[in-house]
């Protein structure tokens, strides 16, 4: 595909920035609501991981359908729709916390994910494109790494909107049970300012993208329309990619959405607390490993890098299972440092090489989220049966094993039989 010209494409590329930010704000507020929603309804771990489940569900469910509103109306088109179920989903969080039900409040969160899947469809290959196909991958990590800053702040405004309101468990244990479960139902309404005051803003960054003009990617002169995604299945390498970027998403999802109760578990903090190493510790070690290896890539192939870090994060998950202490902590927050460069690392390096197929190349990549929803259960249900989340790092240590298989070698690309 033929890049925009520079000129044209510095704004663009800005406002497709922001939403990096937007979704990454979101995305980072739901290691705050599963230890939220998981005391205010008396959940298990694994039933509270249903938050996880709810979300990247949506992603898979809406990825095609979003390929296709992209193929057939444009990026625009396609920012804009999903903008808008980012909304409604934000806003139906009012509702759910008047009805006091957690049903209400994943099918909010599944909502928001179907906006944030068509989003991310759209985003990823659009900031890719826009500008030398030779940074690609560098260009993508820069505006990722918004999503970094969103990891830092959103857990430390949540956890102070959210987690601090509420009751303790001594003034809940000597509570009647009526009276225990009353209270419990109505801390969920603590979460309806931080989802009104995202959903109004997400709809003020709509209005400013139906205003203004953004440049479409025009094909190369020759290069036909993509024929189908079997089609893009063909190559071997966004096999790959499909595969290494489930298993990376449903290692960062076990890592941030279940840090609270980790850290609580394996570091004997409290909350709020924990919510603070979230923030200032993972989300900024997050943000900064993003721009760093935006740096670093000037200099090293992205791939290595890919492989590298996903074999220092295999030694730190082991860590993270077997040690005990702060230390634990630290080598969690070393995880979030190492795995930062790899969610667009993985997609750029899948939809590379495509052409006209990039688009359905996306769709899949963005369906692989779907780990997000899959991994977490399974690292649940493995902490509900040994009594610990520290035994359940065995889950992301294997996914880190997948991704780096990929920065070896399957990211290679063999033209397929059927474009010879």
């Amino acid at each position: 595909m033929k890049p925009t010209a520079p000129r044209s494409y510095l704004l663009p590329f800005a406002l497709v920035t922001s939403l990096f930010f937007f979704w990454g704000f979101v995305h980072n507020l739901d290691p705050i609501l599963i230890p939220h929603l998981k005391k205010s309804f008396s959940l298990s771990t694994l039933q509270s991981s249903l938050v996880d489940s709810a979300v990247f569900i949506g992603y898979f469910v809406m990825a095609l359908p979003a390929g296709m509103i992209m193929k057939r109306f444009g990026y625009k088109t396609g920012i804009l729709t999903g903008l808008s179920l980012f909304a409604i989903g934000s806003f139906l969080f009012i509702p759910a916390a008047n009805t006091q039900l957690y049903g209400f409040f994943l099918a909010a969160l599944f909502i928001i994910a179907c906006g944030l899947a068509i989003l991310e469809t759209v985003a990823n290959p659009y900031a890719a494109l826009l500008g030398d196909p030779a940074r690609s991958t560098q260009r993508l990590n820069f505006a990722q790494s918004f999503n970094g800053l969103a990891a830092t702040l959103a857990p430390i405004i949540g956890a102070r909107i959210i987690l601090t309101k509420g009751f303790s468990d001594e003034e809940l244990s000597a509570m009647t049970e009526v009276a225990r479960k009353a209270a419990l139902a109505s801390e969920a309404s603590s979460v309806k300012l931080p989802y009104l005051v995202l959903g109004s803003a997400i709809v003020l960054i709509a209005v400013l993208f139906a205003v203004i003009r953004l440049p479409e990617i025009h094909k190369e002169e020759g290069e036909t329309d993509a024929r189908s995604i079997r089609h893009a299945w063909a190559f071997r390498h966004l096999r790959w990619a499909v595969a290494a970027q489930f298993f990376y998403v449903g290692a960062q999802v076990c890592v941030f959405s279940f840090f609270i109760l980790y850290a609580v578990d394996a570091a004997g903090i409290d909350k709020v607390k924990a919510a603070d190493y979230l923030g200032w510790g993972c989300g900024m070690a997050f943000m900064i490993g993003r721009f760093a290896g935006t740096f670093l890539m000037r200099f090293f192939k992205p791939q290595r890098m890919l492989a590298v870090y996903s074999a220092i994060n295999i030694l730190l998950c082991a860590v993270a299972l077997l040690a005990h202490g702060m230390i634990t902590i630290y080598a969690v927050i070393g995880i979030t440092f190492f795995m930062s460069i790899m969610f667009p690392t993985i997609f750029s390096l899948g939809i590379e090489g495509l052409g006209a197929d990039a688009k359905y190349g996306s769709s899949l990549i963005i369906m692989s989220i779907v780990g997000g929803a899959i991994l977490p259960p399974v690292m649940a249900q493995i902490s509900d049966m040994s009594g610990s989340l520290q035994t359940g790092y065995i889950v992301p240590m294997c996914c880190f094993l997948v991704t780096m298989v990929f920065g070896f070698s399957g990211y290679r690309i063999v033209q397929p039989k059927a474009y010879a």
